[in-house]
């Protein structure tokens, strides 16, 4: 199972079906909630780390900081679980928003209200994987030595699913009509991934080169 803490239940879907629903002609899950997942794997990856790492005594100096790295990334692995479900609560008012007759009058300001609310979940798994990512870089130093390769493999899909949560976060800002709140989540997307990017991949690839070297 994927996960018991959801309200609407995508994430406790077995894998299988969650993929099944992904790939069905259904509008959630979609881009956004597969994002979020996909970043809530590469935090737990970072807790795989810790907790290899918590407990042996080559790493006694610095269990207290590998605790902490643990207890950040199961925090930030539930964070992105529920926003999983909370793309899809997003999509739903964005759809609802829609639907309106377009004569109604209150439709223009539904839309816009939902646009916001349905951009929000994907820029908050972009802050969320920014923070997985810290984690990693900290286990990347600190973490057991035979698991450098789950660093790599968190780094990696922390960086995708920021990415891809920064499209999610565009496709709503673009048809907004308030110009400067867009603008002003646009520039935060931007901030997020000018500077997590890269150092995702500074760390994927340094941990692959010592992996590399030590096998």
């Amino acid at each position: 199972m994927l996960s018991e803490t959801s309200s609407t239940g995508l994430t406790t879907l077995a894998a299988v079906d969650f993929a099944e629903r992904l790939a069905a002609r259904e509008p959630v899950p979609g881009g956004g909630g597969a994002a979020a997942l996909v970043g809530a794997l590469g935090a737990a990856l970072a807790s795989m780390v810790a907790n290899y790492t918590v407990g042996k005594p080559r790493y006694a100096a610095v269990e207290a900081d590998v605790r902490l790295a643990l207890a950040q990334a199961e925090r930030i692995r539930h964070e992105l679980l529920v926003l999983v479900d909370e793309d899809a609560r997003a999509y739903g008012l964005v759809s609802a928003a829609y639907a309106l007759p377009r004569e109604d009058p209150a439709r223009a300001d539904a839309v816009e209200a939902a646009l916001h609310e349905a951009a929000l979940p994907p820029y908050r798994t972009m802050v969320s994987c920014a923070r997985a990512l810290m984690a990693l870089e900290e286990l990347g130093q600190k973490g057991s030595r035979m698991l450098l390769s789950d660093v790599a493999c968190g780094a990696h899909l922390c960086r995708a699913a920021m990415e891809a949560s920064s499209v999610n976060v565009y496709v709503n800002t673009a048809p907004m009509r308030d110009r400067v709140r867009a603008a002003e989540l646009e520039r935060e997307c931007d901030a997020l991934l000018a500077e997590w990017v890269p150092r995702a991949r500074e760390l994927s690839a340094a941990m692959t080169a010592k992996v590399r070297r030590e096998s």
